[in-house]
């Protein structure tokens, strides 16, 4: 099976939301959160959706399941007390349901809304070639590398660095055991998924994705999704 772990746990304390996390923020009449899970709900490879949510808006998200018709959301299970074990409730809800074996999970955040359809496949296609898939935006600009001082200490070349985004791909088994040894030597607070699973010498291979597949965690990057959408949709017009 080929499976999606939608990671919505966060609240979101950047973007100044007056009433409400990120990622139900509402643009063109729905929430952040259901952009993103349509994109993996009408895949036709996607079999199942889990949804990690923060405990006390699982009943909302369990309305917008319905009201939105996201018929291939398993389940939806509550997050963790870091992302990274948000992150790890979602893999072990995927096990619990359909075994740990023989399936691909993408794992992708609820606030990164601005993919499409040929990412995911590519994704798919590249764990099944490589075990891994890391979607990964061009950097733009001169990354350097600080010291404890912020003193300069590399100058990383361009051509050679990516950002790394979302989603990620891994075979199910292989991610939930890193996990699983990671927290039982402590490491609960991993930045993602993917320096998780370098720090414990897996292969990673990425995917291209354009500069574009944005995160939503200021206001900044909430008006420059809403102003997508409105190109989006004013495409069709013409």
């Amino acid at each position: 099976m080929n499976l999606a772990v939608i990671f919505a746990g966060g609240s979101g304390k950047r973007m100044n939301a007056k009433d409400r996390p990120k990622q139900f923020l509402f643009v063109h009449g729905k929430p952040i959160i259901v952009h993103t899970i349509e994109i993996f709900n009408s895949h036709p490879e996607i079999d199942a959706v889990i949804v990690v949510c923060i405990k006390d808006w699982i009943p909302y998200m369990e309305e917008l399941k319905y009201t939105y018709r996201l018929e291939k959301i398993a389940s939806i299970v509550p997050g963790g007390s870091t992302g990274q074990m948000s992150i790890y409730n979602g893999l072990a809800e995927a096990a619990r349901l359909y075994g740990r074996d023989g399936h691909i999970v993408l794992i992708h955040d609820g606030v990164r809304p601005l993919i499409d359809a040929d990412l995911v496949t590519r994704n798919l296609r590249c764990v099944e070639e490589n075990g891994s898939s890391i979607s990964c935006g061009p950097v733009s600009e001169t990354v350097v590398l600080v010291g404890d001082g912020e003193e300069v200490r590399e100058i990383v070349n361009r051509k050679n660095s990516r950002v790394a985004k979302a989603p990620q791909g891994y075979m199910l088994a292989d991610v939930l055991s890193v996990q699983e040894q990671a927290i039982r030597e402590g490491v609960t607070d991993a930045i993602d998924t993917c320096t998780l699973m370098r720090q414990y010498n897996r292969h990673l291979s990425i995917v291209n994705c354009g500069a574009d597949n944005v995160k939503i965690t200021t206001p900044e990057d909430f008006f420059m999704f809403r102003a997508v959408a409105d190109a989006r949709e004013n495409e069709q017009l013409g």
